[in-house]
């Protein structure tokens, strides 16, 4: 009966939309609260009372289909001091126009030479769509479930990641005059809105002092070159793992590797990357309401909005947009440093911080959203252990691991029928001492496959151990004249060692356990290292 109901109720939505065309006037003209709108007191000087988003407040029966979402905080009023550029900060210029798909964005410079973004809190997913369907009724569907998005949440993220121990921007919301002439001939596009300000992390003079005593800054594209093209750059991967266990809490889903810069530290002749996450539009996110929507997140499709509540229901859907950047930055962690770092965040994120952090919040949005959301937090505050172990096993089922464009030495130990051991170290040369680069022991019952790319430079791997049972290992030897050894045996019919190579210039002894993947098509060494 209840699957009758909910067909029952597509079809209808569907007859409905599929006969309209896409809304020209679908946003509001200005998010200033009009004379007689509301009763509210006197905003003060320098502020302002608006609405960021009036064209999200629908009928009864809209709401059915298409979900309550967060359209009361959309089309609440609230009190956001006025934006004037010649005022913030001292005073500010706008740099350059920003790139993106849904969000307006600037690139703008105070007078002591720091970097600042500012971004509209609402969005226009139109251009995600192709050219055909932009005129279409199914640009009024995207469009109205950015609803789904809580425009406030992201000024409750700085304290929360303070006290967790995450590096992070300090958003400010503002609202920008309809008169307002200060962008040029971009005006159009800030005139009215509610727009937020927040660091942007280019050069040195965009250090704070939570930083400490710093090399540098790089995005994600440059910190994975670094670390790719040279064996002396690392990421710090249990700072990763606390970043990504905050981002689950505050159930932010959105977290590929455009969403993240990275604070560079010298270390001798290594440099470590320590993460800096930004762009917090996704948190908080209600989709689970209205019939379509509700469909439409489930396992079965769109998997990756999953809703924020009281429950971590979903982990893996947390993980999906992050999938590239995970698989490359957390797979060294074992199971107990995971539960660490987890039980450590439960100890930080007091039921103070978390009440502290949500009262951040605009009033009247607090009013509305707070108690629950203090609630929430804390009940998944609670479950982190949890999620940390399941974050593991879902990262540990199979395993890649890259060496780098210089030489690197890979060692497989199959110690006995549960555990294989794995080591990457680069040797000393150039007057840069030898270093363990990485070092786990993987499970039989927990680890599938193991596959490790030498990528370019002379590499050297050996894999040894009479076992058994033992886990799946994959070797690309990548460009370079690579040795590769396999001593190893695991009992059975199956070969457990897979060699993939280029037939000629490499060195390679098979031995009795390795099948011999080698070929002469030279697109066997392929890495993804961008993930574009």
């Amino acid at each position: 009966m209840q699957h009758l109901y909910f067909r029952t109720a597509l079809l209808f939505a569907l007859v409905l939309v599929l006969s309209s065309c896409a809304d020209d006037n679908f946003y509001q003209n200005d998010a200033l609260v009009q004379p007689g709108e509301y009763d509210l007191p006197p905003a003060g000087t320098d502020s302002v009372w608006a609405v960021a988003g009036r064209h999200y407040d629908r009928s009864w029966f809209h709401r059915l289909f298409w979900g309550n979402h967060h359209r009361d905080s959309w089309s609440t009023p609230v009190k956001l001091p006025v934006f004037d550029v010649a005022k913030v900060n001292g005073g500010m210029e706008v740099v350059k126009k920003g790139g993106g798909y849904q969000t307006s964005s600037f690139q703008l410079q105070d007078s002591l030479g720091r970097i600042y973004a500012f971004r509209s809190i609402d969005k226009d997913p139109v251009l995600v769509l192709a050219k055909f369907w932009r005129p279409t009724f199914v640009t009024n569907i995207l469009r109205d479930q950015i609803s789904s998005a809580n425009p406030y949440g992201a000024v409750v993220i700085p304290d929360l990641a303070s006290a967790s121990g995450v590096f992070h921007t300090s958003p400010i919301l503002y609202y920008v005059p309809k008169n307002d002439t200060s962008f040029g001939e971009h005006a159009e596009a800030v005139q009215g809105k509610v727009y937020m300000l927040e660091e942007k992390f280019k050069g040195l003079e965009d250090t704070l002092s939570m930083f400490g005593s710093i090399r540098g800054f790089e995005d994600s594209e440059d910190a994975l070159r670094n670390r790719y093209e040279t064996n002396t750059h690392h990421f710090n991967q249990r700072a990763f793992a606390r970043a990504r266990l905050l981002d689950v809490l505050v159930g932010d889903w959105d977290r590929h590797k455009g969403q993240w810069d990275w604070a560079a530290y010298q270390n001798g002749p290594d440099v470590q990357y320590v993460p800096i996450p930004k762009d917090r539009d996704q948190v908080f996110l209600k989709m689970n309401d209205g019939a379509i929507p509700f469909l439409a997140t489930s396992k079965l499709m769109v998997r990756k909005f999953n809703s924020f509540g009281p429950k971590i229901k979903d982990v893996k859907a947390l993980m999906i947009n992050a999938e590239f950047i995970d698989e490359r930055l957390l797979h060294e962690l074992t199971r107990r440093e995971w539960v660490a770092i987890a039980n450590d965040l439960q100890k930080k994120i007091t039921d103070e911080v978390i009440e502290k952090a949500v009262r951040n919040l605009p009033p009247p949005i607090y009013t509305l959203k707070g108690e629950s959301t203090i609630q929430s937090l804390k009940n998944r505050r609670d479950q982190l252990p949890d999620v940390a172990e399941e974050m593991y096993e879902i990262l540990a089922k199979e395993v890649t691991i890259a060496g780098t464009d210089q030489k690197d030495k890979f060692h497989v130990r199959r110690l006995d029928n549960e555990q294989t051991e794995v080591t990457l170290s680069r040797p000393a040369q150039n007057g840069i001492p030898e270093k363990v680069l990485y070092h786990r022991r993987f499970y039989t019952n927990e680890t599938e496959k193991i596959t490790l790319h030498g990528l370019s430079g002379d590499d050297t791997f050996l894999i040894e151990g009479d076992v058994a049972e033992g886990i799946l290992v994959e070797v690309y030897g990548g460009l370079g004249e690579d040795e590769i050894t396999d001593k190893s045996t695991v009992k059975g019919w199956r070969k457990m060692t897979h060699i993939y190579d280029t037939e000629r210039g490499n060195e390679i002894e098979f031995g009795t356990e390795a099948k011999d993947l080698t070929t002469r098509d030279v697109r066997v060494h392929a890495y993804d290292r961008e993930g574009n």
